[in-house]
């Protein structure tokens, strides 16, 4: 295993890095780093002899995080910020519709199942909506919004 990047190379995260209950102060399931955040790698090891860990601190959080060679890229490497993340649940602000026929209503409840940054028309996402179990839609950033700006409207 040879490490992709070296001590001081300045890299991004690619997802939110929540505690798995190892990281002093923190719960299990606390966001210690948001997704996007860029810091500098101080020192490089293994897990199970199998993983490159990256110890990687971020200045803006002031915490030293490790992370997974796959979950960081370079500052060079294209980015595209989203508004979601993984396992975040998400309102349709319209209906959704597959060849005419509307799938899900607007207002419908879903899951985001991954984040999809690299399509040329923006950001989209697979989603589940419950009212459509089973079929996951790969949904525009645009057609969604968060609960809480939901409920927030409705007050």
């Amino acid at each position: 295993m040879k490490p992709r990047w070296d001590l001081g190379d300045t890299l991004r995260v690619t997802r939110n890095v929540r505690d798995d209950g190892t990281f002093p102060g923190c719960s299990r399931g606390d966001l210690l780093v948001r997704r996007g955040s860029i810091g500098t790698v101080v020192d490089i090891g293994t897990f199970l002899m199998d993983q490159i860990i990256y110890s990687v601190h971020f200045l803006d959080q002031n915490r030293i995080v490790g992370c997974r060679e796959e979950e960081l890229i370079g500052l060079d490497e294209a980015w595209a910020d989203s508004r979601f993340e993984t396992r975040e649940h998400v309102i349709t602000q319209r209906a959704l519709a597959i060849a005419g026929e509307v799938r899900v209503p607007a207002g419908s409840r879903g899951e985001i199942l991954m984040v999809l940054r690299d399509r040329p028309d923006g950001i989209a996402y697979h989603v589940h909506f419950h009212c459509y179990a089973g079929h996951p839609l790969i949904v525009r950033e645009t057609a969604l919004e968060s609960p809480l700006q939901e409920e927030t409207l409705h007050v």
